[in-house]
């Protein structure tokens, strides 16, 4: 599997930019399959529609979760920090089932290498999430809460491009 680096100081935008770039110049990334244990997939001559309608089957799953967790993070649970942080804990594995089942996807070029990319920042950002879902008072998770903005912001733009790829319309949220 492929490992995220953890470097401090590496912002996730300078890693966005590198990586697209990287990724528009590269005819093959290195896929997040490798080590994942594999449940039924596309196969590599699924059509655009059909690897298009399987992104979308796991990324409305997933907006589901996340949109019930952080809307009562954002509502109710905002001035309670141990239900805030059991709302952050379930959005974290919900990041990360995405991701799993995101790697289960066969996408060919030129979608692969965003990807594979989508999967590395929103990895970053499910480490961000736990992060903050261990948060001691309001104040620490409020600091972990603008860092979470930062990475959203790069995994949105991913996004965007694969759906691009996909022939999909921009998400309405990501």
């Amino acid at each position: 599997m492929v490992r995220w680096s953890r470097r401090p100081g590496v912002s996730a935008a300078a890693l966005t930019c590198g990586a697209l770039l990287v990724a528009a110049c590269a005819n093959q990334a290195p896929s997040p399959r490798a080590g994942v244990s594999q449940a039924p997939s596309l196969g590599a001559g699924a059509t655009n529609e059909q690897l298009a309608d399987r992104y979308l089957a796991i990324a409305e799953a997933g907006n589901r979760n996340l949109e019930r967790d952080l809307g009562r993070l954002e509502k109710r649970d905002s001035t309670r920090l141990t239900a805030a942080r059991a709302d952050l804990a379930d959005a974290a594995v919900t990041e990360r089932l995405f991701d799993h089942r995101l790697s289960l996807i066969e996408f060919g070029p030129p979608t692969e290498p965003i990807a594979t990319l989508l999967y590395r920042l929103n990895q970053a950002r499910a480490s961000v999430t736990a992060t903050a879902a261990r948060s001691a008072t309001l104040r620490q998770l409020r600091r972990r809460l603008q860092r979470l903005d930062r990475e959203n912001a790069a995994v949105e733009q991913a996004v965007s491009i694969v759906r691009s790829q996909l022939g999909l319309p921009p998400p309405d949220t990501s």
